[in-house]
């Protein structure tokens, strides 16, 4: 099984998000999908309501995805910790951690990024706001990290966007309604 594995700070979950997730499912046996425990942000809403509003998406999408699925288990400060969950569920998986392009210079810095790069792939999605990232991808080549390019490019949404924007076209309805339902974002449900 090949198996991608996508943590997000979803705060909150965007169709850019949702785009993500499906075409990771179209490339992916599975596709393993957590709210991100950051320790470097600060997020607008709880752990809690960031992993449900992502499975409320994720259960919204049309056609479903069988083969997706969020573990909110699989959240941690650090990847490497992830990993040692996602490699115990799933021991005979070839993983891949899927990464925006914009995120990709930072990886070495990520703690222990040295003791677990060689036993993962990255599967790199282009993000349009992303320029600089092919010298990234082609220093982690030529440390022996695997690098895959996606071949689909996450649309250019970001949660932020919509925190500082109230623009509700950015989410899935699943995800508005869930932040409605909860009053999250008090300044962006306030804008209706």
């Amino acid at each position: 099984m090949h198996l991608a594995l996508f943590g997000t700070s979803a705060d909150p979950p965007t169709l850019a998000h949702q785009a993500i997730i499906q075409g990771c499912a179209d490339c992916f046996d599975h596709v393993a999908i957590w709210a991100s425990d950051n320790p470097f942000k600060q997020h607008a809403a709880s752990l809690r309501d960031r992993s449900q509003m992502l499975a409320a998406m994720v259960n919204a999408c049309q056609p479903p995805l069988s083969n997706a699925q969020v573990y909110a288990d699989l959240s941690f400060p650090r990847t490497i910790q992830t990993l040692t969950v996602a490699r115990d569920r799933w021991p005979q998986a070839k993983i891949s951690l899927v990464i925006g392009s914009d995120l990709l210079a930072q990886i070495p810095r990520w703690y222990q990024a040295a003791q677990w790069l060689p036993s993962v792939s990255l599967f790199v999605v282009p993000r349009p706001a992303s320029n600089d990232w092919q010298t990234a991808a082609d220093w982690l080549t030529q440390q022996g990290t695997t690098v895959a390019i996606a071949p689909f490019q996450g649309p250019a949404i970001a949660s932020s966007t919509f925190r500082e924007s109230s623009d509700w076209r950015l989410l899935p309805a699943a995800v508005t309604a869930y932040i409605h339902q909860h009053q999250l974002y008090s300044s962006a449900s306030a804008a209706l």
